[in-house]
C-alpha cells in the first residue's frame, strides 16, 4: 500500500515506558498511559521506544514486546518505533521486529558512537541497511547540535534524504537557525519529506518557521495543551500560540534542560506520577529519578502550565 504522507502529519506523542519494581515492562501501566495520551483527540499517532521509551534501555525482546502490546490494544493508532543499535545488523534486525510486531514506521537514531566522529558511507551504511529490512517508512533522527558529532551534516542528511523508504526527519537539532537551514535545504531537494519540528523548547518558533508536525514527549504529559499550541498555530493565531508557549515554557524548560545527572526521561514519569498519571517514576538503570528537590521544581512548572490553562 502507498504511504499517505499526512499520517506523520500534526502531533504524535513521544510516550514513555513504565516499569515493574523488577524493571520489566508494566503492561496495564503502558497500555493505560497510552489510552489516556490518545483520550486527546488531537494526537495523530505515536513515537514508541523513543528516547521517552528508554529504546537504549531495554533489551531486544522488550521493544519487540512494547510495539506488540501497543499494536494488540490500539489496533487503528499509528506506531512509529524507535529503533536504534551501535550495529546496523542488529539495528536492521530490529526494524524486522517492527515490522513483524506490527508497526507502521521506524525511527532510526544514530548509534551513540557517532558523538565522537562519522563519515558518510558509514552513516548511509547503516540507515541503508535498515531500510532493506522491511518495507517499512523510514524517519530520520537529526540529533541536537550539542551531542558531539552525532549531528548530521547537511550533505550527510541529504544523502540519507535519497535512500528508499525514507519519508520524514525528526529534526532535534535544538537550534532554531540549523533547523530553518536544514529544512529549506530538505525541502528543496525533497519535497515530499516531511520535517518534523521537535524540539520540545522551541515548538512556537518551529511552528512559525514550519513544519508539517511533531513527535514530542512533551505531548505525553500535556497532550491538550500540545495540540492546542499546534492548532493555534496552523490557525495562525500567534497571539494564543504565544500565550501557550509561555505557559508551557517553564516545564518544557525545567523537563528538557534540568541540572547534570538528571534525566529529561526521568523528569517526564515524574511529571506523570505528580499528575496521577503514573503510579511510579522507575527508570532502567542507571538512570536515577529527580531528587526531591528537583520534584519540587518540576511540581511548580506543571502548576504554571495547568493554571494557565484552567485561566485561559
Amino acid at each position: 500500500m502507498p504511504f499517505d504522507p499526512t499520517r506523520l502529519h500534526g502531533i504524535h506523542a513521544a510516550t514513555v515506558c513504565p516499569l515493574t519494581a523488577d524493571f520489566t515492562i508494566d503492561r496495564k501501566a503502558l497500555v493505560v498511559h497510552v489510552g489516556r495520551v490518545m483520550d486527546c483527540a488531537g494526537i495523530k499517532g505515536l513515537l514508541i521506544n523513543g528516547h521517552a521509551g528508554e529504546n537504549a534501555q531495554l533489551s531486544r525482546s522488550a521493544k519487540r514486546e512494547v510495539v506488540e502490546i501497543l499494536r494488540d490494544a490500539f489496533p487503528d493508532v499509528w506506531l512509529t518505533c524507535g529503533v536504534y543499535s551501535e550495529s546496523a545488523l542488529e539495528a536492521a534486525d530490529h526494524a524486522r521486529d517492527v515490522d513483524a510486531a506490527g508497526g507502521d514506521a521506524v525511527l532510526v537514531f544514530p548509534p551513540n558512537g557517532w558523538a565522537l566522529g562519522q563519515s558518510l558511507a558509514a552513516v548511509v551504511d547503516h540507515h541503508a541497511r535498515i531500510a532493506e529490512a522491511s518495507d517499512l517508512p523510514v524517519v530520520l533522527y537529526q540529533a541536537p547540535v550539542t551531542a558531539g558529532r552525532m549531528a548530521y551534516p547537511l550533505d550527510t542528511l541529504l544523502a540519507l534524504c535519497a535512500l528508499p523508504h525514507v519519508v520524514a526527519i525528526k529534526e532535534g537539532s535544538w537550534e532554531i537557525a540549523r533547523y530553518d537551514a536544514n529544512r529549506r535545504a530538505v525541502k528543496a531537494a525533497f519535497p515530499d519529506i516531511a520535517v518534523l519540528a521537535s524540539g520540545d523548547e522551541h515548538l512556537l518558533t518551529g511552528y512559525l518557521i514550519g513544519t508539517e508536525g511533531s513527535q514530542v514527549s512533551l505531548a505525553a504529559v500535556l497532550p491538550d495543551l500540545t495540540v492546542d499550541l499546534w492548532d493555534a498555530a496552523q490557525a495562525q493565531d500567534w497571539d494564543r500560540a504565544r500565550a501557550l508557549h509561555d505557559r508551557l515554557a517553564p516545564l518544557v524548560s525545567a523537563i528538557y534542560s534540568p541540572p547534570p545527572g538528571v534525566s529529561p526521561t526521568a523528569c517526564l514519569k515524574t511529571c506523570l506520577v505528580l499528575l496521577g498519571h503514573l503510579d511510579n517514576d522507575r527508570t532502567a538503570p542507571p538512570t536515577q529519578p529527580p531528587s526531591e528537590a528537583y520534584r519540587e521544581v518540576l511540581r511548580a512548572a506543571l502548576d504554571v502550565a495547568l493554571d494557565g490553562a484552567q485561566n485561559g
